[in-house]
């Protein structure tokens, strides 16, 4: 056994994001402590990505013959957000495979260049025509085009900032 202190990742910053939204916070995103629930965090994590999609690719997502659904999330929470400022939510794709894509979403709030939260959300690509039955959703290859499209303008090259996730 080592005695090394584990490697610990980098906090991401605004310069590790491909494209940004904007979204309102409410009164109810709060908990009885006055920050944001973290049920809240995965809602926004989840708008922004579908979000981007739909704009990106100018079509309505859940009609396509492959539907992105949620296979993997997860928050590092690095400080306290909530009601009444807004939060600044930055995308980027960290993977881009062959039935998935992977994304890092940044939570930012007020000024500095440091994310207040950072989540990363896994969608896999499963068969949306129908002739599946229920709970036998099995990922497709390739990717919707449209997706890989949407997807790929969020990638960015690796180095100095990339957090080898």
């Amino acid at each position: 056994m080592s005695d090394a202190a584990p490697r610990r990742t980098p906090r991401p910053t605004r310069a590790d994001y491909a494209v940004w939204r904007r979204a309102t916070t409410r009164w109810a995103d709060d908990d009885v402590y006055g920050h944001m629930n973290n049920a809240t965090y995965y809602e926004l994590f989840d708008t922004a990505v579908n979000a981007h999609l739909i704009e990106a690719t100018g079509t309505d997502i859940r009609s396509l013959d492959a539907i992105g659904v949620v296979a993997e999330t997860s928050c590092r929470y690095f400080r306290e957000i909530g009601f009444p400022a807004p939060v600044d939510v930055g995308l980027v794709v960290e993977r881009l495979g062959t039935s998935s894509v992977v994304y890092r979403i940044g939570l930012f709030q007020g000024p500095g260049e440091e994310a207040a939260a950072e989540g990363r959300f896994v969608h896999v690509y499963v068969d949306n025509t129908g002739s599946r039955a229920a709970g036998e959703a099995r990922p497709v290859r390739p990717l919707p085009e449209v997706v890989r499209a949407a997807a790929a303008a969020l990638t960015r090259p690796t180095g100095p900032s990339d957090h080898g996730e």
